[in-house]
Protein backbone atom coordinates (compact mmCIF):
# COMPACT_ATOMS: atom_id res chain seq x y z
CA UNK A 1 0.00 0.00 0.00
CA UNK A 2 1.54 3.31 -1.08
CA UNK A 3 1.52 6.61 0.80
CA UNK A 4 -1.45 7.97 -1.17
CA UNK A 5 -3.60 4.94 -0.34
CA UNK A 6 -2.66 5.13 3.35
CA UNK A 7 -3.65 8.81 3.41
CA UNK A 8 -6.94 8.03 1.63
CA UNK A 9 -7.77 5.27 4.11
CA UNK A 10 -6.93 7.55 7.02
CA UNK A 11 -9.22 10.27 5.61
CA UNK A 12 -12.03 7.74 5.11
CA UNK A 13 -11.75 6.51 8.69
CA UNK A 14 -11.67 10.06 10.02
CA UNK A 15 -14.72 11.04 7.96
CA UNK A 16 -16.63 7.95 9.13
CA UNK A 17 -15.86 8.73 12.79
CA UNK A 18 -16.91 12.37 12.40
CA UNK A 19 -20.12 11.42 10.58
CA UNK A 20 -20.96 8.96 13.36
CA UNK A 21 -20.44 11.65 16.00
CA UNK A 22 -22.55 14.04 13.97
CA UNK A 23 -25.28 11.40 13.62
CA UNK A 24 -25.92 11.34 17.34
CA UNK A 25 -25.49 15.10 17.55
CA UNK A 26 -28.86 15.40 15.78
CA UNK A 27 -30.42 14.44 19.10
CA UNK A 28 -29.72 18.09 19.97
CA UNK A 29 -32.64 18.90 17.66
CA UNK A 30 -34.92 17.29 20.25
CA UNK A 31 -33.84 19.80 22.93
CA UNK A 32 -36.56 22.39 22.07
CA UNK A 33 -39.20 19.82 23.03
CA UNK A 34 -37.87 19.51 26.57
CA UNK A 35 -37.05 23.18 27.08
CA UNK A 36 -40.55 24.24 28.30
CA UNK A 37 -40.81 21.56 31.01
CA UNK A 38 -37.21 22.11 32.10
CA UNK A 39 -37.68 25.87 32.27
CA UNK A 40 -40.95 25.45 34.15
CA UNK A 41 -39.23 23.20 36.69
CA UNK A 42 -36.43 25.75 37.07
CA UNK A 43 -38.97 28.53 37.54
CA UNK A 44 -40.85 26.61 40.19
CA UNK A 45 -37.63 25.73 42.01
CA UNK A 46 -36.55 29.39 42.15
CA UNK A 47 -40.04 30.90 42.51
CA UNK A 48 -39.44 32.74 39.20
CA UNK A 49 -42.00 30.94 37.05
CA UNK A 50 -43.10 34.04 35.15
CA UNK A 51 -39.51 34.93 34.30
CA UNK A 52 -38.57 31.42 33.19
CA UNK A 53 -41.71 31.24 31.00
CA UNK A 54 -39.76 33.49 28.60
CA UNK A 55 -36.82 31.11 28.63
CA UNK A 56 -37.12 29.53 25.18
CA UNK A 57 -36.38 32.75 23.23
CA UNK A 58 -33.48 33.43 25.62
CA UNK A 59 -32.00 30.00 24.90
CA UNK A 60 -32.66 29.97 21.15
CA UNK A 61 -31.68 33.57 20.38
CA UNK A 62 -29.28 34.30 23.22
CA UNK A 63 -27.39 31.24 24.40
CA UNK A 64 -27.23 29.29 21.13
CA UNK A 65 -25.57 32.12 19.15
CA UNK A 66 -22.81 32.26 21.76
CA UNK A 67 -22.35 28.48 21.67
CA UNK A 68 -22.32 28.66 17.86
CA UNK A 69 -19.27 30.91 17.97
CA UNK A 70 -17.54 28.72 20.53
CA UNK A 71 -18.16 25.43 18.71
CA UNK A 72 -17.33 26.81 15.26
CA UNK A 73 -18.13 25.58 11.79
CA UNK A 74 -18.56 22.19 10.13
CA UNK A 75 -17.95 21.82 6.40
CA UNK A 76 -17.68 18.02 6.36
CA UNK A 77 -19.48 16.36 3.44
CA UNK A 78 -20.36 12.66 3.25
CA UNK A 79 -18.82 10.61 0.46
CA UNK A 80 -21.40 10.22 -2.31
CA UNK A 81 -20.54 6.59 -3.09
CA UNK A 82 -19.71 5.24 0.36
CA UNK A 83 -21.59 7.28 2.96
CA UNK A 84 -24.73 8.61 1.28
CA UNK A 85 -26.37 5.25 0.39
CA UNK A 86 -25.70 3.94 3.90
CA UNK A 87 -26.98 7.09 5.61
CA UNK A 88 -30.11 7.25 3.45
CA UNK A 89 -30.99 3.75 4.61
CA UNK A 90 -30.58 4.36 8.34
CA UNK A 91 -33.89 4.47 10.22
CA UNK A 92 -32.33 6.56 12.99
CA UNK A 93 -32.61 9.77 10.96
CA UNK A 94 -36.29 9.20 10.17
CA UNK A 95 -37.07 8.14 13.73
CA UNK A 96 -35.96 11.53 15.05
CA UNK A 97 -38.13 13.59 12.69
CA UNK A 98 -41.22 11.39 13.05
CA UNK A 99 -40.75 11.28 16.81
CA UNK A 100 -40.60 15.07 16.82
CA UNK A 101 -44.17 15.23 15.47
CA UNK A 102 -45.60 13.01 18.21
CA UNK A 103 -43.66 14.80 20.94
CA UNK A 104 -44.76 18.24 19.78
CA UNK A 105 -48.44 17.25 19.78
CA UNK A 106 -48.02 16.05 23.37
CA UNK A 107 -46.12 19.22 24.31
CA UNK A 108 -48.96 21.39 22.99
CA UNK A 109 -51.54 19.67 25.16
CA UNK A 110 -49.31 19.69 28.25
CA UNK A 111 -48.41 23.36 27.73
CA UNK A 112 -52.09 24.30 27.52
CA UNK A 113 -52.84 22.41 30.72
CA UNK A 114 -50.08 24.31 32.50
CA UNK A 115 -51.38 27.63 31.19
CA UNK A 116 -54.93 26.82 32.27
CA UNK A 117 -53.80 25.76 35.74
CA UNK A 118 -53.13 29.36 36.73
CA UNK A 119 -49.39 28.87 37.03
CA UNK A 120 -48.56 32.13 35.25
CA UNK A 121 -49.39 35.81 35.52
CA UNK A 122 -50.57 37.62 32.37
CA UNK A 123 -47.01 38.51 31.42
CA UNK A 124 -45.83 35.01 32.25
CA UNK A 125 -48.65 33.51 30.19
CA UNK A 126 -47.66 35.61 27.19
CA UNK A 127 -44.08 34.41 27.59
CA UNK A 128 -45.30 30.83 27.79
CA UNK A 129 -47.25 31.19 24.51
CA UNK A 130 -44.24 32.81 22.83
CA UNK A 131 -41.98 30.00 24.06
CA UNK A 132 -44.29 27.25 22.82
CA UNK A 133 -44.69 29.15 19.54
CA UNK A 134 -40.93 29.22 18.99
CA UNK A 135 -40.82 25.46 19.55
CA UNK A 136 -43.61 25.20 16.98
CA UNK A 137 -41.60 27.31 14.56
CA UNK A 138 -38.72 24.87 14.92
CA UNK A 139 -41.32 22.17 14.33
CA UNK A 140 -42.17 23.72 10.97
CA UNK A 141 -38.57 23.04 10.04
CA UNK A 142 -39.14 19.37 10.90
CA UNK A 143 -42.32 19.42 8.79
CA UNK A 144 -40.27 20.95 5.98
CA UNK A 145 -37.95 17.95 6.02
CA UNK A 146 -40.87 15.51 6.05
CA UNK A 147 -43.00 17.02 3.26
CA UNK A 148 -40.11 16.78 0.82
CA UNK A 149 -40.04 12.99 1.06
CA UNK A 150 -41.92 10.50 -1.12
CA UNK A 151 -43.31 8.17 1.56
CA UNK A 152 -46.88 8.81 2.70
CA UNK A 153 -46.04 8.42 6.39
CA UNK A 154 -43.48 11.22 6.32
CA UNK A 155 -45.45 13.60 4.11
CA UNK A 156 -48.63 13.12 6.15
CA UNK A 157 -46.75 13.55 9.41
CA UNK A 158 -45.35 16.81 8.01
CA UNK A 159 -48.83 17.97 7.03
CA UNK A 160 -50.18 17.11 10.48
CA UNK A 161 -47.40 19.05 12.20
CA UNK A 162 -48.13 22.07 10.00
CA UNK A 163 -51.81 21.79 10.94
CA UNK A 164 -50.88 22.12 14.61
CA UNK A 165 -49.57 25.62 13.87
CA UNK A 166 -52.27 26.62 11.35
CA UNK A 167 -49.84 26.77 8.40
CA UNK A 168 -50.85 23.81 6.26
CA UNK A 169 -50.66 25.89 3.10
CA UNK A 170 -46.88 25.67 3.41
CA UNK A 171 -47.07 22.00 2.40
CA UNK A 172 -48.48 22.96 -1.00
CA UNK A 173 -46.96 26.38 -1.64
CA UNK A 174 -43.43 25.45 -0.59
CA UNK A 175 -43.20 22.40 -2.85
CA UNK A 176 -45.08 23.69 -5.90
CA UNK A 177 -44.50 27.41 -5.56
CA UNK A 178 -41.33 28.31 -3.69
CA UNK A 179 -39.15 25.57 -5.14
CA UNK A 180 -40.26 26.49 -8.66
CA UNK A 181 -39.94 30.27 -8.39
CA UNK A 182 -37.27 30.64 -5.70
CA UNK A 183 -35.10 33.75 -6.01
CA UNK A 184 -37.37 35.37 -8.60
CA UNK A 185 -39.93 38.20 -8.25
CA UNK A 186 -42.70 35.59 -8.59
CA UNK A 187 -41.80 34.00 -5.26
CA UNK A 188 -43.42 35.39 -2.11
CA UNK A 189 -40.87 33.60 0.06
CA UNK A 190 -37.77 35.22 -1.49
CA UNK A 191 -36.95 38.63 -0.07
CA UNK A 192 -35.63 41.34 -2.37
CA UNK A 193 -32.49 43.41 -2.01
CA UNK A 194 -33.02 46.31 0.43
CA UNK A 195 -36.43 44.98 1.51
CA UNK A 196 -36.93 45.09 5.26
CA UNK A 197 -38.34 42.18 7.23
CA UNK A 198 -41.41 44.24 8.08
CA UNK A 199 -42.11 44.89 4.39
CA UNK A 200 -41.60 41.22 3.63
CA UNK A 201 -43.77 39.60 6.31
CA UNK A 202 -47.25 40.90 5.31
CA UNK A 203 -46.80 39.87 1.68
CA UNK A 204 -45.46 36.47 2.76
CA UNK A 205 -48.45 35.76 4.99
CA UNK A 206 -51.03 36.71 2.36
CA UNK A 207 -49.39 35.57 -0.87
CA UNK A 208 -48.30 32.21 0.47
CA UNK A 209 -51.78 31.45 1.82
CA UNK A 210 -53.56 32.48 -1.38
CA UNK A 211 -50.99 30.84 -3.63
CA UNK A 212 -51.36 27.52 -1.83
CA UNK A 213 -55.09 27.46 -2.58
CA UNK A 214 -54.46 28.56 -6.16
CA UNK A 215 -51.90 25.82 -6.75
CA UNK A 216 -54.12 23.14 -5.22
CA UNK A 217 -57.10 24.32 -7.29
CA UNK A 218 -54.98 24.11 -10.46
CA UNK A 219 -53.88 20.58 -9.56
CA UNK A 220 -57.47 19.45 -9.08
CA UNK A 221 -58.71 21.19 -12.21
CA UNK A 222 -56.11 19.37 -14.29
CA UNK A 223 -57.62 16.14 -12.99
CA UNK A 224 -61.16 17.30 -13.65
CA UNK A 225 -62.14 17.99 -10.04
CA UNK A 226 -63.56 21.05 -8.33
CA UNK A 227 -61.36 23.11 -6.04
CA UNK A 228 -63.89 22.39 -3.28
CA UNK A 229 -63.61 18.65 -3.81
CA UNK A 230 -62.85 16.39 -0.85
CA UNK A 231 -59.65 15.63 -2.75
CA UNK A 232 -58.36 19.11 -1.90
CA UNK A 233 -55.69 18.32 0.67
CA UNK A 234 -55.80 21.84 2.12
CA UNK A 235 -59.37 21.30 3.24
CA UNK A 236 -58.24 18.26 5.23
CA UNK A 237 -55.18 19.93 6.76
CA UNK A 238 -56.98 23.13 7.68
CA UNK A 239 -59.83 20.96 8.91
CA UNK A 240 -57.41 19.44 11.42
CA UNK A 241 -56.37 22.95 12.48
CA UNK A 242 -60.02 23.89 12.96
CA UNK A 243 -60.71 20.73 14.94
CA UNK A 244 -57.74 21.31 17.27
CA UNK A 245 -58.76 24.95 17.70
CA UNK A 246 -62.30 23.88 18.54
CA UNK A 247 -61.01 21.27 20.98
CA UNK A 248 -58.84 23.79 22.85
CA UNK A 249 -61.64 26.39 22.86
CA UNK A 250 -64.35 24.03 24.08
CA UNK A 251 -62.09 22.61 26.77
CA UNK A 252 -60.35 25.75 28.00
CA UNK A 253 -62.57 28.58 26.76
CA UNK A 254 -61.13 31.84 25.46
CA UNK A 255 -57.72 30.99 26.96
CA UNK A 256 -57.52 27.85 24.82
CA UNK A 257 -58.34 29.86 21.69
CA UNK A 258 -55.72 32.50 22.52
CA UNK A 259 -53.10 29.84 23.25
CA UNK A 260 -53.64 27.89 20.03
CA UNK A 261 -53.82 30.93 17.73
CA UNK A 262 -51.01 32.74 19.57
CA UNK A 263 -48.49 29.91 19.42
CA UNK A 264 -49.45 29.32 15.77
CA UNK A 265 -48.79 32.97 14.89
CA UNK A 266 -45.38 32.92 16.57
CA UNK A 267 -44.52 29.62 14.84
CA UNK A 268 -45.33 30.63 11.27
CA UNK A 269 -43.86 34.10 11.77
CA UNK A 270 -40.58 32.45 12.77
CA UNK A 271 -40.78 30.39 9.57
CA UNK A 272 -41.26 33.49 7.43
CA UNK A 273 -38.36 35.26 9.13
CA UNK A 274 -36.19 32.28 8.19
CA UNK A 275 -37.54 32.49 4.62
CA UNK A 276 -36.57 36.17 4.61
CA UNK A 277 -32.93 35.50 5.44
CA UNK A 278 -32.47 32.36 3.32
CA UNK A 279 -32.63 34.12 -0.06
CA UNK A 280 -32.24 37.81 0.77
CA UNK A 281 -31.20 39.79 -2.30
CA UNK A 282 -30.25 36.73 -4.36
CA UNK A 283 -31.82 36.52 -7.80
CA UNK A 284 -31.73 33.93 -10.52
CA UNK A 285 -30.53 35.88 -13.52
CA UNK A 286 -32.98 36.38 -16.36
CA UNK A 287 -31.72 34.86 -19.60
CA UNK A 288 -32.08 36.26 -23.12
CA UNK A 289 -35.02 33.93 -23.79
CA UNK A 290 -36.93 35.51 -20.91
CA UNK A 291 -36.58 32.53 -18.59
CA UNK A 292 -34.67 32.39 -15.34
CA UNK A 293 -31.46 30.45 -14.96
CA UNK A 294 -31.65 27.05 -13.28
CA UNK A 295 -31.62 27.01 -9.48
CA UNK A 296 -28.10 26.33 -8.21
CA UNK A 297 -26.39 26.37 -4.79
CA UNK A 298 -25.55 30.02 -5.44
CA UNK A 299 -29.16 31.13 -4.99
CA UNK A 300 -29.46 30.50 -1.24
CA UNK A 301 -27.50 31.77 1.74
CA UNK A 302 -25.62 29.07 3.61
CA UNK A 303 -24.25 28.82 7.12
CA UNK A 304 -21.97 26.09 8.39
CA UNK A 305 -22.08 26.75 12.11
CA UNK A 306 -22.18 23.30 13.67
CA UNK A 307 -24.61 23.78 16.54
CA UNK A 308 -27.39 25.52 14.64
CA UNK A 309 -26.93 23.06 11.79
CA UNK A 310 -27.67 20.01 13.92
CA UNK A 311 -30.27 21.99 15.90
CA UNK A 312 -32.13 22.69 12.62
CA UNK A 313 -31.57 19.37 10.82
CA UNK A 314 -29.05 21.06 8.50
CA UNK A 315 -31.57 23.60 7.21
CA UNK A 316 -28.64 26.00 6.99
CA UNK A 317 -27.21 23.94 4.14
CA UNK A 318 -30.05 25.48 2.20
CA UNK A 319 -28.16 25.81 -1.06
CA UNK A 320 -27.82 22.06 -1.48
CA UNK A 321 -31.45 21.60 -0.46
CA UNK A 322 -32.70 23.88 -3.24
CA UNK A 323 -30.42 22.39 -5.83
CA UNK A 324 -31.31 18.81 -4.78
CA UNK A 325 -34.61 19.02 -2.89
CA UNK A 326 -35.05 15.29 -2.24
CA UNK A 327 -31.80 14.86 -0.32
CA UNK A 328 -32.33 13.91 3.32
CA UNK A 329 -31.00 16.26 5.95
CA UNK A 330 -27.97 14.18 7.07
CA UNK A 331 -26.51 14.05 3.54
CA UNK A 332 -26.93 17.73 2.63
CA UNK A 333 -23.60 19.15 1.51
CA UNK A 334 -21.57 22.31 1.93
CA UNK A 335 -20.80 24.10 -1.36
CA UNK A 336 -17.89 26.53 -1.54
CA UNK A 337 -19.67 28.49 -4.31
CA UNK A 338 -22.70 29.19 -2.11
CA UNK A 339 -22.84 32.64 -0.49
CA UNK A 340 -22.21 32.37 3.24
CA UNK A 341 -24.02 34.11 6.08
CA UNK A 342 -21.77 35.71 8.68
CA UNK A 343 -23.45 33.75 11.51
CA UNK A 344 -25.93 30.96 12.21
CA UNK A 345 -29.68 31.33 11.80
CA UNK A 346 -30.30 32.07 15.49
CA UNK A 347 -28.10 35.15 15.23
CA UNK A 348 -29.36 36.19 11.80
CA UNK A 349 -33.01 36.03 12.91
CA UNK A 350 -32.28 38.55 15.66
CA UNK A 351 -30.35 40.71 13.19
CA UNK A 352 -33.29 40.71 10.77
CA UNK A 353 -35.49 42.29 13.45
CA UNK A 354 -33.40 45.48 13.11
CA UNK A 355 -33.56 46.51 9.43
CA UNK A 356 -30.84 49.16 9.54
CA UNK A 357 -28.38 46.76 11.14
CA UNK A 358 -29.44 43.93 8.82
CA UNK A 359 -28.82 46.04 5.71
CA UNK A 360 -25.50 47.24 7.04
CA UNK A 361 -24.33 43.65 7.42
CA UNK A 362 -26.02 41.97 4.45
CA UNK A 363 -26.24 44.57 1.66
CA UNK A 364 -22.46 44.68 1.06
CA UNK A 365 -22.49 40.89 0.74
CA UNK A 366 -25.28 41.00 -1.83
CA UNK A 367 -23.55 43.81 -3.73
CA UNK A 368 -20.31 41.82 -3.81
CA UNK A 369 -22.22 38.85 -5.22
CA UNK A 370 -23.52 41.00 -8.11
CA UNK A 371 -20.34 43.01 -8.68
CA UNK A 372 -20.23 44.02 -12.34
CA UNK A 373 -23.93 43.39 -12.93
CA UNK A 374 -25.56 45.76 -10.48
CA UNK A 375 -28.72 45.91 -12.57
CA UNK A 376 -29.59 42.53 -11.05
CA UNK A 377 -30.10 44.25 -7.68
CA UNK A 378 -33.25 45.90 -9.02
CA UNK A 379 -34.72 42.59 -10.23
Amino acid sequence: MNTRQIAANRDAVRRRVLLTLKKYSYLIAMVPLVLPPLLLAAGQATDLVNLFSWGVPVVVFGIIPVLDLLLGKDSLNPDEEVDVPRMNGEAFYRFITLGWVVAFAALQVWSMLELASGTFSVVGGIGWIVSVGIVGGLGINVAHELIHKDGKLETRAGGFLLSLVCYAGFKVEHLRGHHVHVSTPEDASSSRYNQSLYEFLPQAYVRNFLNAWKLEAQRLQRKGYSALSWRNELIWWYGISAAVFAGFTLTFGWLGAVFFLGQSFIAFTLLEIVNYLEHYGLHRRKLENGRYERTTPEHSWNSNYFLTNVFLFQLQRHSDHHAYAKRRYPVLRHHDVAPQLPAGYSTMIVLALFPALWKKVMNPRVEAYYAGEEHQLAS
